[in-house]
C-alpha cells in the first residue's frame, strides 16, 4: 500500500519534482559561480542534470519542458545577478557568454528530445512485451478451458493469490508474476487422465503418483515459451511444496519461493471451498480455520497472516465465473 501511495504521489507531482530540482541546482550552482568564480561552461553543464533525470523517469515531453525551464532559470539568474559569470575568461563584452548560453540551450533541448524519445521507445517495447505475454497467457488458458473445473479453479486461485500478495506489500510486477503462475499452476493436469482427476473414490498409490506428475508436466509444457514466462516456472514447480518439507519436493521454509507459498494457500483455500467428486465444499470460515491451523506445517505463517488480513477485508470472495 505504501509503494502504491508513493507511486501515485510521484505521478501527480512530476512537475513539482522538476521545479524543486531546478531550484536546488540553481541555488547550489549560483553560489558556486559567485563565490568561487567557477568557469560558466562547467556550471551550465550541471544544469543538464534535471533534464537528464526527467528524460529517464518521465519521457520526452517532460524532458523538453525541463530543458526550457532550465534555460529560463539560467537566463533569469544571469539577469538578476549580472556578475554571475564574471569570472569567465571568455566573457568578451558579454557576447561570448550569450553565444555560449545559446549553444548550450540548443544542445540541452536536443539532448532532452533524444533521451526522452529513447525512454518512450523503451517503455513502448516493454508494453508490447507485456501484451505479448498476456496473449500467451490467454492462449494457454484456452487449452485449460477444455477442463471447466481446472479453468475456474485457476481463475479463482489467481484472484486469491493476488489479494494475498497485495496484503504482503508486493509491487505491481511481482503481483503479476503471482497472477500468471496461479493461472497456469495446474496446466499440467491437461496431461492427466480425466478418470483419475474426477475419481470419486480414494486414489490408489499409482494414481496419486500420476497426479503428482502434473507439476513437472506443467513446467515442461511452459518451458519452451521462454521470455517473461520463464520467471514463473520455479513458482509453478514449487506450488505443492510444504513449509515443513513434507510436500512434493523436499524443499522447506524459505527455500520455497515466496510466490509459491502464496499460491499454496490460495490453492488450498479454493480446493476446500469447492465441491469435489469425493466431498462437498466447506464454508469459507471453515477453510480459514483449517489453513490457520496448518500455519508452520503445511503453510508459511507469514503468508497465512496475510491471508487472514485479506479474508477480513472480504477480498477472498470471488464469484464462480471465468473472465
Amino acid at each position: 500500500m505504501n509503494n502504491s501511495l508513493l507511486r501515485r504521489f510521484s505521478e501527480v507531482n512530476r512537475e513539482l519534482w522538476i521545479i524543486l530540482s531546478l531550484l536546488l541546482v540553481s541555488l547550489c550552482l549560483n553560489y558556486m559561480a559567485t563565490s568561487m568564480l567557477t568557469e560558466h561552461r562547467m556550471v551550465l553543464s550541471f544544469y543538464m542534470l534535471p533534464t537528464v533525470l526527467s528524460a529517464y523517469f518521465y519521457g520526452r515531453r517532460h524532458a523538453v519542458l525541463t530543458a526550457f525551464a532550465s534555460i529560463f532559470v539560467v537566463v533569469l539568474l544571469m539577469h538578476i545577478n549580472r556578475g554571475m559569470f564574471a569570472g569567465s575568461s571568455s566573457d568578451l563584452g558579454g557576447l561570448q557568454k550569450w553565444f555560449d548560453l545559446s549553444v548550450w540551450g540548443g544542445i540541452l533541448v536536443i539532448t532532452a528530445y533524444a533521451m526522452g524519445t529513447l525512454y518512450e521507445k523503451n517503455k513502448r517495447r516493454v508494453r508490447e512485451l507485456r501484451e505479448t505475454y498476456n496473449g500467451v497467457l490467454l492462449i494457454l488458458r484456452q487449452f485449460i478451458s477444455k477442463d471447466k473445473y481446472t479453468q475456474n479453479h485457476s481463475y479463482r486461485v489467481s484472484i486469491y493469490a493476488t489479494k494475498i500478495a497485495g496484503a504482503m506489500g508486493f509491487d505491481y510486477e511481482r503481483i503479476e508474476d503471482v497472477r500468471a503462475a496461479a493461472l497456469l499452476h495446474d496446466i499440467g493436469k491437461l496431461d492427466i487422465p480425466r478418470e483419475i482427476l474426477y475419481k470419486a473414490a480414494k486414489l490408489t498409490r499409482e494414481e496419486y503418483e500420476e497426479v503428482r506428475t502434473h507439476v513437472e508436466k506443467g513446467v515442461s509444457l511452459l518451458e519452451p515459451v521462454g521470455g517473461s514466462l520463464r520467471r514463473v516456472l520455479p513458482i509453478i514447480l514449487a506450488h505443492h511444496d510444504r513449509f515443513d518439507g513434507s510436500g512434493y519436493h523436499p524443499t522447506r521454509g524459505n527455500e520455497i519461493p515466496l510466490e509459491a507459498r502464496i499460491i499454496s494457500v490460495a490453492d488450498a483455500y479454493d480446493a476446500i471451498t469447492s465441491d469435489r467428486p469425493y466431498r462437498k465444499a466447506m464454508s469459507a470460515f471453515e477453510a480459514k480455520e483449517i489453513i490457520c491451523a496448518s500455519a508452520g506445517k503445511e503453510f508459511d505463517p507469514q503468508v497465512v497472516e496475510a491471508f487472514v488480513v485479506a479474508f477480513r477485508r472480504r477480498e477472498m470472495e470471488v464469484p464462480d465465473v471465468v473472465v
